[in-house]
């Protein structure tokens, strides 16, 4: 399987690219991560350094890559965080490339904006530009609850009103939903969950919620996600397997002390998840 990952990258920590590259490598997928920023951190340390990155050299880079005959065999395009407006048009033009070098190639976006604790952290115009224009060619979406009820102008919170504003997604082009840090009023104390859906079914996972913000965590996921789907073409398996991966990760992470994610430690839980979670059919 082969990944073309636009997406930033840091030099210390994990998140965008330099979270979700190595992952990908170790369950056997050959990655080319394309850089839409290169700085020496994440923003969440409220300093960092080096570069946003010209849409026209992203471009061009992905350029050089088409001129390798690289798109053909191309399985899936993968994005996220995107630094600045610019980047959706190199996107979309991206991922037109690739399905027409390949028609059986899936895209898969996480739309990053923010979440129900902190709001929107992105650019003004970033939402906008993902609701009415980038989310419309993807085939899967990986948002959490808030950006899913952003996306759709909905309010998703009991498990019948997140699926109700799933399917309002899935109206707007994706045929796959992954929808991450799922909180409704009933679920079990002590728990998150995880909901997948696709033209089978929509299935739901619970996990323990582990006192820890874990910044990239979520690039792992829709990494993971994507690359068990289209493998499988399985939203229920593919969901276990992240689901397993990433809890683990986060688990290791919460013991390790450290801020940020312990991502080489954790390999052996991409390469050989435990499958601890079932996911239950909802629907």
């Amino acid at each position: 399987m082969k990944i073309l990952s636009i997406q930033s990258a840091v030099a210390y920590g994990h998140v965008g690219n330099s979270a979700a590259v190595f992952p990908l490598q170790r369950i056997g997928v050959e990655v080319m991560p394309v850089y839409t920023v290169n700085f020496s951190n994440h923003t969440g340390y409220g300093a960092w350094r080096g570069p946003l990155i010209d849409p026209a050299d992203v471009r061009e880079v992905i350029t050089g890559i088409e001129e390798r005959g690289a798109l053909a065999t191309t399985d899936a395009v993968l994005s996220g965080y995107q630094g600045g407006e610019g980047i959706a048009d190199v996107i979309i033009d991206a991922v037109s490339r690739v399905k027409a070098a390949n028609p059986q190639a899936l895209y898969a976006c996480d739309p990053v904006m923010g979440n129900a604790k902190s709001g929107c952290f992105v650019a003004p115009a970033i939402p906008e530009l993902l609701r009415d224009r980038v989310v419309p060619v993807a085939d899967i979406i990986t948002p959490n609850q808030f950006e899913l009820g952003y996306l759709t102008g909905t309010e998703p919170d009991t498990i019948e009103s997140t699926l109700a504003s799933v399917d309002a997604a899935r109206a707007m082009g994706p045929s796959v939903v992954l929808v991450t840090s799922v909180e409704r009023p009933d679920r079990a104390e002590g728990t998150i969950e995880m909901l997948a859906v696709d033209d089978e079914g929509a299935w739901l996972v619970a996990t323990p919620h582990l006192p820890m913000k874990a910044n990239g965590s979520g690039d792992v996921t829709a990494a993971l996600f994507t690359a068990h789907y289209v493998e499988t073409r399985d939203a229920k398996l593919a969901l276990e397997r992240t689901v397993s991966s990433v809890f683990d990760l986060l688990h290791a992470t919460l013991d390790s002390g450290e801020r940020e994610l312990q991502l080489v430690e954790s390999q052996e839980y991409y390469a050989h998840p435990r499958m601890q979670f079932t996911a239950n059919r909802v629907r």
